[in-house]
């Protein structure tokens, strides 16, 4: 990570800044709270599930702000003991409990967090947003809706309604059955009527789900940062001051924030005919590669992966540092002797041979086609969060050894209310289902242009 070239630096810069804060209090030794954790060597933070907070990926723990802790921790030079949470409220109050020492929420700063908290530096602006369904009936104020505003408990949205001055009654109400991605799902699906949600997960969402509408603005410029308990003394607020200006004046920061809010392209569902044109124009060049490297797949399923993948593009790149025509990842690419994953050749030998190993994990008893879409959203998602949505299977009477019964529950794994029972936590199981769908999709149209010898 960038920031191990600024540890000497942080450590020069926190001896400064430690003289003279005991310079100002005249103590006889360094603040308690740095001094305790670099003595402990770990720092101990709380965070919430989530795409912009943290979640376990296929290449292992994501997010937003985890990567600002993980950076932090390495800035200190300390282990990160990271502890995520599935309420608001149960972190908050370890924190208040000195069982934690800083807590990313991703979420904005209230006055009422401020009575309760101290906080690090502001490193993002949020506006919140008063969210409802595109084509229905526009609400033009927050006072007296006909239905309720549905917020998460414990958020700043849900702090910001209730005190937010209206000409009219608010009619809210608060859930911790669900998390704030899910309330926007909600409203997208028609579930519920409106939430209230911040810029950056609406951003997220907007992109899943398009018929997301904003009516008004509730708050703007609210400002985020890491919490600390109150009672604790000034050198750890410090240390943060230190590590924000140096990760902006870096550019790292701003690195970080394009790849999670930023407006990188995203993959677009495509009509029959761009997909035959493509297979009849860019396919031929890649043809002989999948058929080499496709082993007992057949050349064609791995044509589609790659399609939905890239595109059939070798120079492509996704928002988490994937690449080439089977989208690898730097670690995968590593494991399978890939040198350039922009090359077409090594990355569909690559691809290939990853994609048989997590079919030869697939247990045995299952037949196929069901191994090989387990295999493709294990390849999107890890093979991890594909057996927590086998043994969420299993819990609900469904079969774990048919793709039918599983896919059912892939989407089930960004909802709170099943993800807090399973092994891996949060995991973007609706994409991995659509992953698979759309596979499917190209690879029949793959078989039917192949039987017309138009491939």
């Amino acid at each position: 990570m960038r920031t191990l070239v600024y540890k000497k630096r942080f450590i020069s810069s926190v001896v400064i800044v430690l003289c003279i804060l005991l310079t100002s209090c005249g103590a006889p030794s360094i603040p308690n709270a740095l001094a305790t954790l670099l003595e402990r060597k770990s720092i101990k933070v709380g965070t919430l599930y989530g795409a912009a907070t943290y979640y376990s990926g296929a290449d292992g723990p994501q997010g937003f702000e985890y990567e600002l802790l993980a950076g932090f921790a390495d800035y200190l030079g300390v282990k990160l003991d990271l502890y995520p949470f599935y309420s608001y409220d149960a972190m908050l109050t370890q924190l208040e409990k000195g069982h934690l020492d800083i807590v990313a929420t991703g979420d904005a700063v209230t006055g009422d967090f401020e009575q309760r908290f101290s906080f690090g530096p502001a490193y993002l602006d949020v506006n919140q947003y008063l969210v409802y369904r595109a084509g229905d009936d526009r609400p033009n104020r927050i006072g007296s809706l006909p239905t309720p505003i549905v917020t998460i408990s414990g958020s700043s949205q849900a702090y910001l309604l209730a005190s937010v001055d209206t000409d009219g009654e608010v009619f809210m109400v608060t859930t911790d059955e669900s998390d704030a991605e899910e309330l926007l799902q909600d409203v997208a699906e028609g579930k519920i009527d409106y939430t209230i949600s911040d810029s950056n997960r609406l951003a997220l969402q907007r992109r899943r789900y398009p018929n997301l509408a904003t009516s008004l603005t509730v708050a703007e410029a609210m400002p985020m940062a890491w919490a600390m308990p109150k009672q604790q003394d000034d050198s750890v607020k410090a240390a943060l001051i230190e590590y924000f200006g140096t990760v902006h004046q870096s550019g790292w920061f701003t690195v970080l924030e394009e790849k999670y809010f930023g407006h990188i392209r995203q993959f677009d569902y495509v009509d029959s005919r761009a997909f035959n044109q493509a297979a009849e124009q860019t396919l031929t060049h890649y043809k002989s590669l999948f058929e080499a490297y496709a082993g007992d797949l057949d050349w064609r399923l791995l044509a589609a992966m790659s399609y939905q993948e890239s595109h059939w593009d070798p120079d492509a790149i996704s928002k988490t540092g994937v690449r080439g025509l089977m989208m690898l990842t730097l670690a995968t690419a590593n494991d399978w002797k890939v040198e350039d994953r922009t090359d077409p050749e090594q990355s569909i030998r690559g691809g290939a041979r990853y994609f048989a190993s997590l079919l030869n994990r697939i247990p045995a008893r299952i037949e196929n086609p069901d191994r090989i879409w387990m295999a493709m959203a294990a390849y999107n998602i890890g093979m991890g969060h594909l057996e927590d949505a086998r043994v969420l299977t299993q819990r609900q009477g469904g079969n774990p050894d048919l793709w039918v019964d599983v896919k059912q529950r892939l989407p089930q794994l960004r909802q709170k209310k099943y993800y807090r029972t399973t092994r891996y936590g949060y995991a973007r199981g609706d994409e991995a289902l659509q992953y698979v769908e759309n596979i499917r999709r190209y690879y029949d149209s793959l078989v039917w242009l192949d039987e017309q010898g138009k491939i």
